[in-house]
């Protein structure tokens, strides 16, 4: 199969058409004169979101807060995360962090050069991560890792620095104003891979007894509140291994910037994440090769997803909650999730052949399911990630003209980087990553 044409750097998101949404407005508005009704009180303008208390952790003081614009009266209970300001939904995608530096777009380095795209997948091309960000954000992330949480031995040193989480995390998120943003998501991202490595996969993980093990963990991100006889024994609880001691700590840092319900948002994408890790364990207990439909449903649920995710929250802006649980924009991330996905399953391929026992991903479900060689199943998988991909950019486009207010725009344009940065790390990753003999 021929390499396509590269496509030249772009967003995939038109500028949005002139339909309002007038459906979520009118939502919004109704939702008002209740409170007014219930309460007595003209409902004016909230104030912004006051940043929540952080666990009792170390953790650096929170980001400098943004000049008041004007004084607002105290926000009302149930109307605050609805209104976002004077101007209605979607402002809160207006506010202004100013970026420490503009990043000058690099060509690809030698090092990076050598990796070349999958013949045949879809994908756009992106600018080279801003080189000083990958070196700070690296910098940070390892003295994170290794110091603070202890998270993985001296002996392992390489593999994270050949993971280059660095470049993953400033190239999905160009828009993050500041080293400190980047930060948020990339301790958050260690975490969830440290939690993969430790309990399900190459430093020690097994599925037996894996749902014990990730309650446990969950629990760092989702805080247990019982009598005070057995509360104490629950947060020593939280230091009883890396990959709890790396959840706490992360969480700790998101909490700092997030809003409630983006905390909110992520601990329920990190549930959905646990449920996918927990039915490939089970298959692999049975030995069992699910059908493609089975294995696709799985991966919608352990995948990226919790990533992009929350793009708007390193952005330093907030997509309201309303408008990110509206059911097309659950489908846009969903599809995002699923197309991130798939490229981890193509470009990983080679890797998880040479390592023991059977790895489950979409070429190997296809060839078992389908009865196809491997190389046959192997492409039928690009054309998989080629459809997502296809139906996410499409579905984007449509929720950006039906609903075209800043926060969706900016959000949506997020995530698209995100899904784009994700595919220039698995290609350029040399480290990690090799591809199989087919073309």
């Amino acid at each position: 199969m021929p390499a396509p044409e590269p496509t030249p750097p772009q967003s995939s998101l038109p500028v949005a058409a002139a339909d309002f949404g007038a459906h979520v407005l009118a939502q919004a508005a109704a939702r008002a004169c209740d409170v007014k009704a219930a309460t007595g009180e003209s409902p004016g303008a909230p104030a912004l979101p006051a940043t929540p208390a952080a666990p009792a952790l170390t953790v650096p003081a929170p980001l400098p807060p943004e000049p008041p614009t004007a004084e607002v009266p105290p926000p009302m209970p149930g109307l605050e995360r609805i209104l976002r300001g004077p101007s209605g939904l979607g402002t809160a995608g207006l506010r202004l962090i100013l970026r420490e530096q503009p990043p000058t777009p690099a060509e690809p380095s030698a090092a990076t050069a050598k990796g070349r795209p999958i013949p045949g997948l879809y994908h756009h091309q992106v600018a080279e991560p801003d080189p000083a960000r990958v070196e700070e954000v690296s910098r940070r992330i390892k003295s994170w890792a290794l110091d603070e949480v202890s998270l993985y031995p001296k002996d392992l040193e390489e593999q994270f620095d050949g993971f280059s989480v660095g470049r993953y995390m400033v190239g999905c998120h160009p828009d993050a104003p500041t080293v400190d943003h980047l930060m948020i998501a990339t301790r958050l991202m260690v975490a969830e891979n440290a939690v993969d490595d430790y309990y399900c996969e190459d430093h020690g993980g097994s599925p037996v007894g894996l749902g014990e093990r990730l309650l446990l963990a969950h629990t760092a991100l989702d805080p247990v509140y019982t009598t005070e006889e057995y509360q104490g024994q629950w947060a020593k609880s939280l230091d009883a291994d890396a990959p709890r001691r790396a959840y706490r700590s992360a969480m700790g840092y998101f909490s700092q910037v997030a809003s409630p319900s983006q905390s909110d948002r992520f601990r329920h994408d990190m549930a959905r994440l646990h449920l996918g890790y927990l039915a490939e364990a089970a298959w692999a207990q049975l030995d069992h090769v699910p059908e493609v439909w089975e294995y696709l449903a799985m991966r919608q649920f352990n995948n990226f997803r919790p990533c992009p995710t929350i793009t708007d929250t390193v952005g330093g802006y907030e997509l309201p909650m309303d408008l990110h649980a509206q059911a097309d924009m659950q489908k846009v991330i969903a599809l995002a999730g699923n197309a991130t996905t798939i490229v981890n399953d193509l470009y990983s391929y080679t890797k998880e052949l040479d390592a023991p026992g059977r790895h489950l991903n979409l070429p190997v479900v296809i060839a078992e399911r389908e009865g196809l060689s491997d190389r046959d199943a192997y492409l039928k998988s690009v054309e998989v990630h080629n459809d997502l991909m296809h139906a996410f950019e499409a579905e984007a486009e449509a929720l950006t003209a039906n609903c075209p207010v800043p926060s969706v725009q900016r959000f949506l344009r997020g995530v698209a980087a995100w899904v784009d940065g994700n595919h220039h790390w698995h290609q350029t990753n040399t480290y990690r990553y090799s591809l199989p003999d087919f073309w």
